[in-house]
């Protein structure tokens, strides 16, 4: 299973962090794949499922995701998924001595004839966490 790990380290504290991060519409803002999303059901809490539009490898791709787990100002893990991925993003949170830790991990599970192509993806998954981590890193800076 791919997976891809970042850190990210914001200058602000882990409660504004995390309030801002568990708010999965802000991710078109924090992650530089996010092309749109938007809330379809739910309070924000675990159960809520939000429709993410994510461009890969020049490809638009739509998951719908749902809030798995919500332990603030500590641990959130969303689980998204369509025909040929299921992917799974687990953001923790920890206090630092320049304000916030976040550390966000994605598993990614694909299906059917995608899940052939999985040992070619590496670079792209790679390329995929590094702008991840620095449109992360902008977006916190700007809170």
């Amino acid at each position: 299973m791919p997976t891809i790990r970042r850190t990210v380290v914001a200058a602000k504290p882990v409660g504004t962090v995390f309030t801002y991060l568990a708010d999965f519409a802000h991710a078109e803002e924090w992650d530089a794949g996010t092309v749109s999303c938007r809330q379809l059901s739910g309070d924000g809490g675990v159960g809520t499922t939000y429709e993410n539009v994510s461009s890969f490898r020049g490809r638009k791709t739509t998951l719908v995701y749902e809030v798995r787990e919500l332990v603030p100002d500590q641990r959130l893990v969303l689980r998204g998924e369509n025909k040929t991925v299921t992917a799974v993003d687990t953001m923790t949170f920890h206090p630092a001595p320049e304000g916030t830790r976040v550390t966000y991990t994605a598993e990614f599970t694909f299906k059917g004839l995608a899940a052939l192509l999985t040992p070619f993806l590496k670079g792209s998954l790679d390329k995929l966490g590094d702008e991840a981590q620095a449109s992360m890193a902008a977006a916190l800076a700007r809170l």
